[in-house]
């Protein structure tokens, strides 16, 4: 079988599906692993380094696509490519099958079987596959990076014969992966963190990073059992929103991480609580490629409201691709080394495996997976 990387084709894609480390561990039981020229630019890894360790590089990305078994990729392919993959091949990457209906019956009339990374189900064994996890780690990172390099105060408090400074105030909305991350952060930075989150089972996570946890009663809340927080009705948004607004005119840096898998983000700033922030004031909308948390805020845009200014790049892991792709490589290698069987050099199918069950889409010119069904029949 051949396992192919084709480029990243997207502008702001700066991270790539397979480094170094990841490829010589995928030689060790695949022998056919090709790439396409350039692919490893973004992190300064060249064609050469591939080479040296073991990959086969070629120019013309028509003939990787339709030569290769095993398709590995990070964004999902534009619909026109699809028929280009080989029939029967297997095609892994983000392909957000509840939006990308068209995408997904590309792949079934092109009988490929398609893998969509962030349906991998969050259980114990396939931790090390979570590319959603990996990635909002990293972004909770940037995020508070990124935030101090904006605003136009320093995080730490200090001491200094001119006076004191007081730290920085920090909000951040949502405690999850990316939002436990960017307290973690922001405290080393040495700001003074709040944190809200609708579940309260993540309260005791949220003190023990020193973080102050903030209690709003928005009646039954919860998680779903992959430990997403459940949408909210208005009436619990309006009293969140209201809770929200007084915390946010009292910080520096308000930094907001809620998504709803699969869905549109749910706004949790409006433009009137901005407009109660005081001038010089930073948020960062960690969800803008989703539709974001934040009234007014732009994909790949800084925008200064009275002010305030709200910052929505959008793939925030991609601001620190070395790693982000170290961790990207890593969780596809994980996949495929699980699946993978060395007697044949193939990848094993299984759809009554749960992690199958779970990540692939379409197979043998069909779509397979339940959950996505129950979503298109709506």
């Amino acid at each position: 079988m051949k396992v192919g990387f084709p480029k990243e084709q997207h502008p702001d894609e700066t991270r790539v599906a397979l480094d170094i480390a990841s490829l010589k561990k995928l030689k060790g039981y695949c022998s056919d692993v090709t790439i396409e020229a350039g692919l490893g630019a973004s992190i300064g890894v060249s064609d050469a380094d591939y080479q040296q360790a073991g990959a086969t590089v070629v120019t013309d990305r028509s003939q990787l696509l339709k030569e290769s078994d095993v398709v590995i990729r990070i964004r999902k392919p534009e619909v026109s490519e699809v028929a280009a993959l080989k029939s029967g091949s297997i095609h892994i990457s983000y392909l957000d099958p509840f939006n990308e209906r068209e995408l997904v019956k590309a792949f079934e009339a092109a009988n490929v079987t398609a893998i969509s990374m962030e349906m991998i189900p969050r259980t114990t064994k396939a931790q090390k596959m979570d590319v959603l996890s990996s990635q909002a780690n990293l972004a909770g990172y940037v995020a508070v990076i990124e935030a101090a390099s904006v605003q136009n105060k320093i995080f730490p408090m200090m001491m200094t014969p001119a006076g004191t400074i007081s730290p920085t105030r920090v909000f951040i909305i949502g405690a999850g992966v990316a939002g436990l991350q960017a307290i973690a952060t922001a405290k080393r930075m040495g700001a003074k963190v709040e944190a809200f989150d609708t579940r309260a089972v993540v309260e005791e996570q949220v003190q023990s990073l020193g973080a102050k946890f903030v209690k709003v009663d928005l009646g039954e809340t919860g998680q779903t059992k992959d430990g997403y927080a459940k949408a909210l009705t208005e009436e619990q948004l309006a009293i969140q929103r209201e809770a929200m607004a007084k915390h946010c005119a009292m910080s520096d840096v308000v930094i907001t991480t809620a998504q709803l898998f699969g869905r549109k983000a749910p706004i949790v700033i409006t433009e009137d609580i901005v407009k109660r922030m005081a001038p010089g004031s930073v948020i960062i909308d960690l969800a803008v490629e989703t539709g974001g948390n934040v009234e007014g805020s732009e994909l790949y845009k800084v925008v200064d409201k009275n002010g305030v200014k709200i910052v929505g790049y959008g793939n925030w892991p991609g601001r620190v691709p070395v790693h982000a792709s170290q961790m990207l490589a890593a969780n596809f290698l994980a996949l495929v080394s699980e699946f993978w069987n060395k007697e044949s050099n193939s990848f094993n199918l299984n759809l009554e495996d749960e992690i199958q069950k779970g990540c692939v889409i379409t197979h043998g010119g069909a779509l397979v997976n339940q959950q996505i069904k129950d979503i298109y029949a709506k």
